[in-house]
């Protein structure tokens, strides 16, 4: 874990540097117009994280309820540092939202805690698509740019509480 990485805080701002640092990203396929929206977010906080293109593996999986499985295998092999999930559940008439999102989140926690690799949720659950659409739109509300600068942080973070710095 965190082999020879430069993990660092850059000053007053918080921003996080994550130069030789190794992310998987896991995204859903459903809802592709939200997904890659999230993708796209969380892609550029890495770059600017200083992360290298070659340093991100990104699994594509049918929804959001196969995101916690896929996670639990990129952490699992290894050589990842963080593992950050999108996905996009948009509630309908039916309770399937309600079960789809809890075994998401559920699943998800699950596998940081049973691997010890920092796992972030970037899987919106929105009551409309018009949510989800500002949720995943360029900019800094982009909910996918918020689980990679938590992913960051936290590989930070484990990194001292592990002795790394």
């Amino acid at each position: 874990m965190s082999r020879g990485l430069s993990v660092k805080h850059a000053g007053a701002s918080g921003q996080t540097m994550a130069s030789g640092c190794r992310f998987g990203i896991v995204v859903s396929r459903f809802n592709p117009a939200i997904t890659e929206g999230l993708l796209a977010g969380a892609g550029e906080v890495l770059r600017a994280a200083g992360v290298s293109d070659d340093d991100v593996v990104v699994l594509r999986v049918p929804g959001a309820f196969e995101i916690p499985q896929a996670a639990l295998g990129l952490a699992r092999g290894g050589d990842i540092d963080a593992v950050i999930c999108l996905g996009c559940l948009i509630k309908g008439d039916t309770m399937h939202f309600e079960y789809i999102a809890s075994a998401a989140t559920e699943g998800i926690m699950r596998a940081a805690l049973d691997t010890g690799v920092p796992m972030t949720l970037g899987v919106l659950t929105t009551l409309t698509e018009g949510q989800a659409v500002a949720r995943s739109a360029p900019g800094p509300d982009n909910k996918g740019r918020e689980a990679a600068v938590a992913a960051v942080e936290m590989v930070h973070v484990l990194g001292r509480a592990r002795g790394n710095r």
